[in-house]
């Protein structure tokens, strides 16, 4: 879908890469080995990012990292752009809205890095009926054209989460209370 109104490749990696997370930073050479692309292609569609404002900038020794500026007026937009492309919001009106007593969700693994992937990594956190969870998310598959594992922290084991062990950090998709 997106593919057919952004052309590059390299251009969707970044956004993924940058405006799904924004806590997400990198550096070219880190992005070459990321992405797998060439420095020179990564190189000009950064220094286009840059240049609009969409991303700004630091210096650590002699590494210029990027990441996404969220003050950019356009930064909200171009986030629920991609949560659409990735299928969040499918999964979170199919799937989490059904389940009951779920208070939080966060992505995990790949795509909380920003980085493409067939599949989405959730953690969530609630007391839930697992054997309902399993069906709802074998109905939004289909329609979101991804695979999704979950990992489930009941709500007397939030507490005791060590966050240490999700690499990157989790991204909080969804809460009950907002």
């Amino acid at each position: 879908m997106i593919e057919t109104l952004i052309s590059s490749k390299t251009r969707i990696k970044l956004l993924l890469k940058f405006f799904l997370n924004s806590s997400s930073r990198s550096y070219l050479r880190g992005l070459e080995s990321e992405f797998g692309d060439s420095t020179n292609g990564i190189r000009q569609e950064l220094n286009r990012f840059e240049e609009a404002g969409m991303l700004k900038t630091c210096t650590e020794g002699n590494k210029k990292y990027f990441q996404a500026n969220t003050e950019h007026p356009l930064y909200k937009e171009i986030h629920n752009i991609l949560i659409k492309y990735i299928g969040f919001d499918t999964i979170i009106d199919t799937v989490i809205e059904r389940l009951g007593e779920i208070q939080k969700v966060y992505l995990i693994g790949q795509l909380s890095n920003g980085l493409d992937s067939p599949v989405i990594d959730l953690l969530l956190i609630g007391d839930l009926d697992e054997n309902y969870l399993v069906n709802l998310i074998r109905k939004a598959e289909p329609l979101i054209k991804r695979k999704i594992r979950y990992i489930i922290y009941r709500n007397a084991e939030f507490p005791a989460i060590d966050w240490k062990q999700f690499e990157p950090q989790p991204l909080l998709l969804w809460t009950r209370d907002n």
